[in-house]
């Protein structure tokens, strides 16, 4: 048994849009859906935000984005940008000039929030700014900060007046001939972000950005996320995603993998299936996972890991991953390896033993992808 059938029911038809650039990360078209974050630090310490983006580099982070609330963080903007290891957007909100300064900066991408950017010829001078310095535009829309005309034409925020407000910023762009622009339709409350997000990839081919925006603390806002860009992505819907967490930025990196490893949609690193486990469990499953989570976390090689607390499902979830363990009786338990039952470990040895076997396996997909190439 193929250890990834192909099953009809699985697939995910992604929506056909366009490919822009982020610096040297593609989005849209057949790319694959990149994940984002966003530093917390005070944009001005360059040590620190430096820090933090690479940190989330190392998780996974494709692109990051750096808040540039003032002159001091766009001048430090620019070592931000020539020492990151992933393409930097800036993000702009009230004074044009900003994402001007971003753009000479170096920033690969300039985020503009139409409820509060300026009037046309303010957008225009962004747009000039984008061409001659070779960055891309997100048209971030918010449904808390939506345009004064919109909010008295409709009434409150709704999916209609989201998408309207990106529309009329797509017209702009393309006005002035600028077409690297992707568009976001964000809101906190997961129908209305789900409404905008199905109205804005009715009405344009650009790239679509993901978010539930404010989704709350780490597990409450996971939660609302999963939800809320899962049913878009099972979709087709979403080029790109952010998870907004009131926690470290590294955790939106990791959650946001996790929601697109679930739906196959991208694969880094271990994925472990395990049991909530039970009275059956032959050894401390919980316990076990969690060491094994940070003792794996520097496996950037797909693989899947199966951790099953006895012998009632283990089996079966073992012949669908690369490496399995399946708890048994006398303080031992089976180690299985691409499905099948292979030698008998202690409970004793096991973290370790699983561990060593994820890291040479790890080194051998490397080699074999490597030969293929």
């Amino acid at each position: 048994m193929s250890l990834n059938p192909v099953r009809p029911w699985r697939n995910i038809y992604r929506r056909k849009s366009r490919q822009i650039m982020v610096g040297n990360v593609p989005v849209g078209g057949d790319a694959p859906i990149s994940v984002q974050t966003m530093t917390n630090t005070d944009s001005s310490d360059v040590r620190a935000t430096l820090d933090q983006v690479i940190r989330a580099a190392d998780v996974g982070a494709d692109i990051v984005r750096v808040s540039t609330p003032d002159e001091a963080a766009t001048k430090a903007l620019r070592e931000i940008c020539r020492e990151s290891p992933v393409p930097i957007v800036a993000d702009i909100h009230f004074h044009y000039k900003r994402a001007i300064e971003a753009a000479e900066a170096g920033a690969a991408c300039l985020r503009i929030n139409p409820g509060n950017i300026g009037d046309e010829k303010r957008v225009a001078e962004v747009v000039r700014a984008a061409k001659d310095h070779g960055c891309s535009i997100r048209i971030g829309v918010n449904a808390g900060s939506l345009e004064k005309h919109l909010l008295e034409k409709y009434g409150e925020p709704c999916p209609e007046a989201m998408v309207e407000s990106a529309m009329d910023h797509i017209r702009i762009l393309e006005d002035h001939d600028f077409r690297e622009y992707k568009v976001s339709v964000k809101a906190s409350d997961v129908f209305l972000a789900a409404a905008a997000y199905q109205g804005i990839a009715e009405a344009t081919d650009a790239p679509i950005h993901l978010g539930i925006t404010e989704a709350g603390g780490l597990m409450a806002g996971t939660v609302k996320s999963a939800i809320g860009l899962g049913n878009l992505l099972w979709m087709g819907i979403g080029d790109t995603l952010r998870v907004s967490l009131s926690a470290d930025p590294v955790e939106e990196v990791k959650v946001g993998f996790e929601i697109l490893k679930s739906l196959g949609l991208r694969t880094r690193g271990v994925q472990i299936i395990s049991c909530p486990s039970c009275a059956r469990q032959g050894f401390d499953v919980i316990k076990t996972v969690e060491a094994l989570e940070k003792r794996l976390e520097h496996i950037k090689t797909p693989m899947s890991l199966s951790i099953i607390g006895c012998v009632v499902n283990g089996p079966g979830e073992a012949l669908m991953t690369d490496i399995g363990f399946t708890g048994g009786g006398a303080g031992s338990g089976m180690v299985y390896l691409a499905g099948k039952q292979d030698h008998k470990i202690s409970n004793a040895q096991m973290i370790d033993h699983i561990v060593e076997l994820v890291e040479k396996r790890a080194e051998e997909i490397e080699a074999e992808t490597a030969a293929a190439e």
